[in-house]
């Protein structure tokens, strides 16, 4: 392109030509690449190139385009990919979750926008920073969501643990400006040509900060390794029984409508075999050294009425046994407006309960409308090993719940969970980035999911799959102290950053004159 255009004369028609045909081929064939690699870009399938090719490409497309096509495009784009990404991972029914996808989607967009109108305003390196500034901005305020942080595009980085030690001074919002500086640094030696000077500084700064991220987190892993005592951990998962022979029984029974004395009979007796069985096995690893037990998400189903009944079993296995016992309940309140408790009651080796958690985000839709909530505060245990403290699943998706538990100080954090196959193993990989993030243990186990065990640095330390495991117990050894992070000191401050930033270079754009040997279309 730099040579067509300085062999042709300035007025001449075919030049123009010539330059336009070649701008259509060349957009039209970066639009199909990135529309290729998009849908691996994150969630359940991504792979770490695509992660970082797929946005380069979308934002030179953006840039070859007029707005008014290119931008739009974008939103189809990635509407299309993210329902791809997320196939089967949010749990609403059609309508709503088409809405929830273009409301991603149009998020998602945001930075493409905010580049394309913002970037051709400024010079040098500078005009690197817009789109990684806009894409970590959008993703924070995605985070605030009732989703979370589902979507953000760190989670595509899962498995580089060298450049997941960001986590621990950034948290989230670091990776993702990482990717999107990547993505504008080499658009900028796109445009400019790699012999342009101008060119290799713009790319000089971004690749010097990843090479540096990427060396500072192997030397983390490398030279400062948990060395703590470890704790053996076991959780579990329910045995398969339904609360009753017919299922249009049990659908009457979550609806609240009315149930005969022997359909209410069978179930209550049908939810005590289920608790049995999990005090039983939790009394078996008890014997084969385990301190902590607990088991995944409302897995012992109670009546309101029995529930106090089976805490007190449980405080006698916990009391006999010598170990910190997690009951995780899904207590049926069945003529309340929410009927369903669904909470980790801890006990000690004294028989005494320590905590009481209720979930504190349940997933928008069904479960919501159901659930008790409490005043989302994390509890805090201190133990012969370690400080202890818990969320529920779905809690763990939000990254600001989880700053808890390093305001705590918890060495040890305990999930327990409840997935199903579309989000396996992914919603677990997540999880282990409040490990890295809080510098905390993180033993997350998961019915109809993935159970895993993670240190302060994101190394597994043991899983489960629920899929192919037959005895669906996870025994981890789990170092009893933590560290303190810079990130779980000083919060969501990339974030507050980004913003910053991005305003002061749409303000700095806005009230400067354009410069020619900038302009990018």
């Amino acid at each position: 392109m730099p040579e067509l255009m300085e062999a042709t004369p300035k007025g001449d028609p075919r030049g123009r030509m010539a330059r336009t045909e070649g701008s259509v081929r060349e957009s039209l064939a970066v639009f199909l690449a990135a529309a290729a690699l998009l849908p691996f870009a994150n969630g359940g399938h991504s792979v770490l190139v695509a992660a970082f090719l797929a946005p380069l490409l979308l934002l030179r497309f953006t840039r070859l385009q007029r707005p008014v096509l290119g931008l739009p495009t974008t939103l189809v784009a990635q509407s299309i990919a993210f329902a791809i990404q997320f196939r089967g991972m949010i749990p609403v029914p059609g309508a709503i979750h088409t809405v929830v996808v273009l409301i991603y989607a149009s998020a998602l967009t945001v930075p493409y926008v905010a580049d394309r109108l913002i970037t051709p305003r400024l010079r040098g390196w500078s005009a690197t920073l817009v789109f990684p500034c806009a894409w970590a901005s959008a993703d924070y305020l995605l985070s605030l969501s009732p989703y979370g942080s589902w979507g953000a595009a760190a989670y595509s980085l899962c498995g580089n643990l060298p450049l997941l030690q960001m986590l621990a001074v950034t948290g989230m919002w670091g990776l993702t400006f990482l990717i999107g500086w990547v993505a504008a640094a080499a658009n900028r030696v796109w445009e400019l040509g790699a012999r342009s000077p101008r060119a290799l500084r713009a790319a000089g700064v971004p690749a010097a900060v990843v090479t540096l991220v990427a060396l500072s987190g192997g030397a983390r892993l490398v030279l400062f390794p948990p060395d703590a005592p470890t704790v053996r951990i076991a959780s579990l998962s329910r045995i398969d029984m339904t609360l009753h022979p017919d299922p249009k029984v049990v659908g009457r029974f979550f609806r609240q409508q009315p149930l005969t004395p022997e359909e209410v009979a069978t179930i209550r007796s049908r939810a005590a075999t289920i608790a049995s069985d999990l005090l039983e096995r939790a009394e078996r690893e008890a014997r084969a050294g385990a301190r902590i037990v607990f088991w995944g998400e409302a897995n012992a189903p109670v009546l309101a009425e029995d529930e106090s009944d089976l805490i007190r079993r449980g405080g006698e296995v916990a009391k006999r046994s010598g170990i910190y016992l997690g009951m995780a309940l899904a207590g049926w309140h069945r003529d309340a407006k929410l009927p369903l408790a669904n909470k980790l009651v801890v006990i000690g080796p004294d028989g005494r309960i320590a905590w009481e958690y209720y979930k504190a985000h349940p997933v928008p839709g069904g479960e919501a409308a159901i659930s008790i909530t409490r005043d989302g505060k994390l509890p805090a245990l201190d133990t012969p090993f370690g400080r202890l403290t818990s969320v529920i699943c779905f809690d763990a998706d939000f990254p600001r719940l989880l700053a808890q538990a390093g305001d705590l100080r918890a060495d040890i954090v305990l999930d327990p969970s409840n997935d199903w196959k579309a989000i396996d193993p992914w919603h677990t990989q997540m999880a282990g980035f409040r490990a890295i993030e809080q510098g905390v243990s993180l033993v997350r186990q998961t019915s109809l999911g993935l159970s895993a065990a993670f240190d302060y640095q994101g190394n597994v330390l043991a899983t489960m799959d629920h899929y192919s495991a037959t005895e669906r117990t996870l025994v981890s050894q789990v170092p009893t102290r933590g560290v303190r992070t810079p990130y779980s000191r000083l919060g969501d401050w990339f974030a507050w950053t980004s913003l910053a930033g991005l305003a002061v270079l749409a303000a700095w754009g806005r009230f400067r004159r354009r410069h020619p040997a900038d302009q990018l279309s």
